[in-house]
């Protein structure tokens, strides 16, 4: 298909089949979310794509022709640095927001050069669509054996997770994907758009045999500020269910070695305790802050796991849980890695 001079392609789409994915958005717009693999080399850059879409809005040639201006300038550039190692076999997949002028501006110039670039009808927006319903249709898949990892907090599941990849079974790490352990002090850095969030899980369900065991640890519809496809949410309830134990104090170990940015940033963490004044009480906190003030981290760990994660644990088969009953116990000695690695072959084996 010809559009605006230039050859478009329209999803669904085989992109093993070009050479690169060019996203030319601006960067917040690529930050936002991107399609799996692209490169981002914007034809404006993020106060430039502000500045043309104020001036279209009173005068759409002054913007086009403003835009026309920045982007020969921008592309310029790239095919004497970012480009000018392509050879003349190069098929690149050019794409912007909606296949419009910033995608087509910079195919033209490609295609002059003898490049057989295309451009993807609807750009990122039909790509975004297209995922939300190629998702659906994933998660509706009849059967899919999936594998929930319950467990106190602190109980080595994630790291039980990891295992079981590094041995070999097919893992969706929801809480790595959203960067955050999905509790009040689960924060380990800035999280993803909801849009990228889904993107890195549909990516790797659209790698994985759905008729193969996938394994994943119990979470709520919401991870941090993140919230999970509605279509995953209900698919959870079928799974089978492994409860994951371990040993109190070594629970708190595991947890003291996976959350040390609370040691080297104690007033963030204060200030964060005190948002669970109403529901564990002045006293509790109160004793939580003096532990932390004395730097008495093993035994704030310890207390903040008896009185306030293992008392928010809703069991999987307890009423309100959307789990069903466990149907194995791992029990844990601890997180050292031959144990997890002898567990998690345990559990590959009466899985398979």
């Amino acid at each position: 298909m010809i559009k605006q001079g230039v050859e478009t392609v329209s999803l669904p789409l085989d992109f093993s089949g070009f050479s690169e994915i060019i996203d030319v958005r601006a960067p917040v717009e690529f930050e936002e979310d991107h399609i799996p693999g692209a490169i981002n080399l914007p034809v404006l850059n993020n106060e430039e794509r502000a500045e043309v879409g104020t001036i279209y809005k009173n005068d759409q040639f002054a913007a086009r022709r403003r835009g026309a201006a920045l982007i020969s300038k921008r592309v310029a550039g790239y095919l004497e640095n970012e480009l000018s190692d392509r050879d003349r076999d190069w098929a690149p997949l050019v794409h912007c927001w909606r296949g419009g002028m910033r995608s087509c501006s910079m195919a033209i110039i490609l295609r002059s050069i003898g490049w057989r670039a295309r451009v993807l009808d609807g750009g990122y927006k039909a790509w975004r669509s297209f995922l939300r319903e190629d998702l659906a249709r994933l998660l509706d898949t009849p059967n899919i054996p999936i594998h929930v990892l319950g467990g106190l907090t602190g109980s080595g599941k994630t790291r039980l997770l990891h295992a079981l990849r590094e041995a070999g079974a097919q893992i969706l790490d929801l809480e790595g994907l959203a960067n955050h352990r999905g509790s009040l002090l689960g924060s380990v850095g800035t999280q993803p758009t909801q849009k990228r969030f889904e993107t890195g899980i549909y990516e790797i369900l659209i790698t994985s045999d759905l008729s193969q065991p996938i394994f994943l640890e119990a979470e709520s519809n919401r991870i941090g500020s993140v919230h999970l496809p509605s279509d995953l949410w209900k698919k959870l309830p079928t799974g089978i269910v492994h409860e994951v134990t371990m040993p109190l104090d070594q629970r708190a170990d595991y947890l003291l070695e996976d959350y040390q940015h609370f040691p080297q940033d104690p007033a963030h963490l204060t200030e964060l305790l005190n948002e669970l004044r109403r529901i564990r009480g002045n006293d509790q906190v109160d004793q939580w802050q003096s532990q932390i003030k004395a730097d008495d981290w093993l035994t704030f760990t310890r207390s903040i796991l008896e009185h306030h994660y293992d008392l928010a644990y809703r069991r999987p088969g307890a009423e309100g849980s959307v789990y069903q009953p466990p149907t194995d116990l791992i029990a844990l000695p601890d997180a050292n890695p031959d144990s997890l690695a002898s567990a998690a072959k345990q559990l590959i084996a009466s899985t398979s």
